[in-house]
């Protein structure tokens, strides 16, 4: 019976780990700069995605708007 629920206790911990996946955050000043082009990069793609999008579709709403910015 305690067999048994430890079984359990470790199969739900481990099956809670693996939901959220692991991103190291950088650790040299080159990784940290890298990872800023990254982001850096994402965003002028989706600026330049949105830019030719029709602005009263579904899809420009959602992936195109930002918290706060006014209509």
């Amino acid at each position: 019976m305690i067999r048994m629920a430890l079984m359990l206790t470790l199969l739900g911990a481990g099956g809670l780990a693996a939901c959220t996946p692991y991103e190291a955050m950088p650790t040299s000043p080159y990784q940290w700069q890298r990872r800023q082009d990254e982001i850096a990069a994402r965003e002028a793609e989706r600026a330049r995605a949105c830019a030719t999008m029709n602005k009263d579709t579904a899809r420009y709403q959602r992936e195109c708007r930002r918290p706060g910015e006014t209509q």
